[in-house]
């Protein structure tokens, strides 16, 4: 194997990109509006990386994917991640939305807390952000205060946290707009 490799697969959102190395799976692509628009993502981010026939972690990780996906419940334990060039207080968020189980969500301020990092919840929310490791890690059960949907990390194409969600049957709150975050909503006056 050269270096890196990639593959693109079906799946029941779309066709979903995975990147890996021989220690482990290196980032998960979600699907863009069009498969070429997956494809650039992955250049991009991966440039080293050349299409080829995924090794057995790759596929053990592709069909937990593909499962989850339609709705069930994988088990990725036993999918190898390569963390290099991962910061360890991200790798330590990562391990514990791990634990989160299926249909459960957490905000950026519970797993900081739960970190012992109480203060650390943009951090956490940083981390997030930067998953690479889409829906093996899943970071569409962490949420904003309030369990406000927010963005998605980059590879997560064009899939919202929410529709994720929704496949494990959690019900989170729509995100923010604008408006409600330029202008809160009072709270209603006492009559009388």
């Amino acid at each position: 194997m050269v270096g890196r490799g990639y593959t693109v697969f079906d799946t029941a959102i779309g066709r979903c990109g995975i990147i890996w190395s021989s220690t482990g799976v290196v980032a998960v692509q979600l699907p863009e509006a069009r498969e070429i628009d997956t494809r650039r993502r992955i250049f991009q981010a991966h440039p080293e990386a050349r299409e080829q026939q995924p090794l057995p972690n790759t596929e053990l990780a592709i069909e937990g994917i593909v499962s989850l996906l339609q709705g069930n419940d994988p088990d990725f334990s036993d999918v190898s991640l390569d963390a290099g060039g991962v910061p360890g207080f991200n790798r330590r968020v990562y391990e514990y939305t791990c634990t989160i189980p299926r249909g459960e969500t957490r905000t950026y301020h519970e797993i900081a807390k739960a970190l012992g990092a109480s203060g650390a919840a943009h951090s956490v929310a940083q981390a997030i952000a930067k998953n690479p490791y889409m829906l093996i890690v899943p970071c569409h059960r962490v949420l904003e205060a309030g369990n406000y949907t927010g963005r998605i990390s980059p590879y997560g194409g064009m899939i919202s946290k929410r529709r994720l969600l929704s496949l494990e049957g959690a019900h989170p709150v729509a995100s923010k707009t604008l408006f409600e975050v330029l202008l809160p909503v009072a709270p209603p006056r006492p009559s009388g």
